[in-house]
């Protein structure tokens, strides 16, 4: 009887390590998407402004027009990129995350 108690004792103990080592990757996961995001929201405000800055400079309308489409092009790319980048950030997180559970499935397939 007491060594029922005793394996008991020690899955719930093996179970809260997998879930604490699951919400350390998961936290760290969820850090580098919000430094990843800030720093495109900063880029993509900075470069905002400098079309805007180079919109009023501009001294005809087909020079404004390229500004625009130059601005329009680069954005389009750039947020493809973030998106593709994030979307990785998701998965890499995701497979972090069940990382620590892994064994624990391992353990009571067999």
């Amino acid at each position: 009887m007491i060594n029922g108690f005793d394996d008991i004792q020690k899955i719930g103990k093996d179970n809260m390590d997998y879930a604490m080592k699951s919400f350390g990757s998961f936290s760290k996961g969820m850090q580098s998407l919000a430094v990843e995001m800030a720093d495109y929201s900063k880029k993509s405000f900075e470069d905002s402004a400098a079309t805007m800055e180079k919109l009023m400079a501009a001294k005809s309308i087909d020079k404004a027009m390229e500004i625009q489409t130059d601005y329009v092009k680069s954005s389009y790319e750039g947020f493809v990129a973030q998106a593709t980048k994030v979307g990785e950030l998701y998965a890499d997180l995701a497979k972090d995350a069940y990382k620590p559970f892994e064994g624990m499935v391992a353990k009571v397939s067999k």
